[in-house]
């Protein structure tokens, strides 16, 4: 899997805390390797989020992307759940 990351999820990445980043990190190569392990219950969200993926990041952080190919996803948000789903 290709991944790269949308510039507002840059922005948001670059304010997280450190030990948040890493977590992220340790997540998204587990990600590149097998987008569906058990870990990351990756799965696809509803309503307004129609054709967006989420991804666990550590307890109640989530990180969101979309699927732009056949083996390329693009992350575009990471926050809290229930900052994300409010």
């Amino acid at each position: 899997m290709i991944v790269s990351c949308h510039k507002n999820f840059d922005k948001k990445y670059a304010r997280l805390r450190p030990n948040i980043k890493q977590k992220f990190k340790q997540r998204r190569n587990l990600f590149i390797a097998d987008p569906f392990h058990p870990l990351l219950n990756n799965h696809a969200l509803r309503g307004r989020y129609q054709g967006v993926y989420s991804i666990n990041i550590s307890g109640d952080w989530r990180a969101i992307y979309i699927i732009v190919g056949p083996d390329t996803a693009l992350f575009v948000d990471i926050d809290t759940h229930s900052n994300l789903y409010r």
